[in-house]
């Protein structure tokens, strides 16, 4: 079993910056894929972006050039630094580590781009 836990999440004005980590438990955290994904009220949850465990990037068009993920197989730290935050961007923010044969999903973080 592997537990996700993401932290920094918060409010923030549009413009604003706030760097997401979603720390991993057990030993397989270095050997695969991770990726960030959220889900606004009332909207499917969408991809955001993601990582290779030797450090290939992609990300959604809607966040290309703002957001950068990044992680530290050392720490089984996944991060999301996020620029020049939007109003749409607010959503509940959760990371994925994806195996072979199934995907761990952490349990969320709120981020809210309000005024």
């Amino acid at each position: 079993q592997v537990w996700l836990v993401e932290s920094g999440g918060g409010l923030v004005q549009p413009g604003g910056s706030l760097t997401l980590s979603c720390e991993a438990s057990g030993s397989i955290f270095s050997a695969y894929a991770t990726g960030w994904y959220r889900q606004a009220p009332g909207k499917q949850r969408e991809f955001v972006a993601s990582i290779t465990s030797l450090g290939t990037t992609k990300y959604s068009d809607s966040v290309k050039g703002r957001f950068t993920i990044s992680r530290d197989n050392a720490k089984n730290t996944l991060y999301l630094q996020m620029n020049n935050l939007k109003p749409e961007d607010t959503a509940e923010y959760l990371c994925l580590l994806a195996t072979a044969n199934e995907g761990y999903w952490g349990q969320g973080t709120q981020v809210t781009v309000s005024s």
